[in-house]
């Protein structure tokens, strides 16, 4: 008799529990964004320099893993190292695009360059920037700004009919490119310096494609060097001795192989095409080991994933030799963050 009432009461709250869905769904939003909409992230981070992946994936499409993005804070001064589709992820992160100083690009490969407009349009209206968005990148920065610039015009003019000068105002639309010249083998540029933090762009190898740089961050006594799509570069190590984070990108090019052999198998010639050229102009994991090994730097973080590791065990394989070579190594997902207190030698891995 009591197992019947215990059966019977959980069944009367569940039927309960679902004619008020409704109503609790909204209570779980109201309560969602009131803490979303309180916390303040880079406050809770530890003076010095952190690194959040806000995408760490690559154009294959991936569940935990987006387009590539890498939010760089130093201090309370938020940049960002490329806008792929990644820069969705900044508002769950708690990564307000209001205020972002400067987004620093790698190379103009559409993964890298296609979430550009959209994070400029996010940073004008929620800041209620007065100023165009500042991106730093090589040669060619200007013409992708100028795209993305005139892409956007009428939807600049709606917002500000729609919201005025107190949201939108018109002077604060878009962006503004700054460029710089590629420098040579173990040369570097400084590309921005203010407030105690210093970003210097050194070149990266990823023929075809040029330019194509790297960029390392300095600040109260931390470095974080991002290595931007390489294949396997003694520039990276050169500029990444003793930093206390690299974020390099990787390839399996074993799986990768295992994709283009299926592909042919299926008579997908293009798929296979594209495999078969892809590896040789990325680093594999182990060459970004053996890369952060030899720079003798604290801990590295890889990003910009390929190919995704949606099954269970695929990240064992995609990391198989690793360990023996550097074991101080995250494999990034969207969100990861490593923080670096000032002048100390922690590194802190969430």
């Amino acid at each position: 008799m009591k197992k019947l009432f215990l059966i019977g009461s959980i069944f009367l709250f569940l039927v309960i529990l679902y004619h008020q869905r409704a109503l609790l769904s909204v209570e779980i939003m109201k309560r969602g964004l009131d803490v979303q909409m309180s916390s303040l992230p880079l406050k809770d981070l530890p003076d010095g320099l952190s690194a959040v992946l806000c995408g760490a994936g690559s154009p294959m499409p991936s569940e935990n893993r987006s387009g590539p993005c890498i939010a760089v804070i130093a201090g309370e001064t938020l940049f960002i190292v490329d806008a792929g589709d990644g820069i969705s992820n900044l508002n769950r992160l708690g990564l307000p695009a209001g205020n972002i100083d400067t987004v620093f690009l790698t190379h103009f490969h559409s993964d890298h360059i296609d979430g550009l407009g959209q994070l400029a349009m996010n940073r004008w209206v929620t800041g209620n920037r007065s100023t165009p968005l500042p991106v730093s990148g090589p040669l060619g920065t200007k013409i992708v700004v100028e795209g993305f610039n005139q892409a956007y015009a009428q939807d600049a003019q709606y917002r500000n009919a729609h919201h005025g000068d107190s949201v939108a105002m018109l002077s604060g639309a878009g962006m503004v490119a700054s460029e710089f010249e590629v420098p040579g083998i173990k040369s570097e540029v400084l590309v921005y310096e203010k407030n105690g933090i210093s970003v210097i762009a050194f070149s990266v190898d990823h023929f075809p494609v040029a330019p194509a740089v790297g960029y390392k961050f300095k600040y109260k006594g931390r470095e974080i060097v991002i290595s931007g799509d390489t294949k396997k570069s003694k520039n990276v190590a050169h500029f990444s001795k003793n930093a206390d984070l690299l974020i390099h990108e990787a390839l399996n090019s074993v799986l990768v192989g295992i994709m283009e052999e299926i592909a042919l198998k299926n008579d997908r010639r293009i798929l296979a095409k594209i495999a078969f050229d892809i590896p040789d102009y990325h680093t594999t994991p182990i060459e970004a080991a053996e890369t952060a090994r030899d720079a003798n730097v604290k801990h590295l973080l890889f990003y910009h994933v390929v190919p995704p590791t949606p099954i269970f065990g695929l990240e064992a394989a995609w990391l198989q030799g690793v360990e023996e070579i550097f074991p101080n190594f995250t494999l990034g997902i969207d969100g990861t963050t490593i923080s670096l207190p000032a002048n100390s030698d922690e590194v802190i891995v969430n």
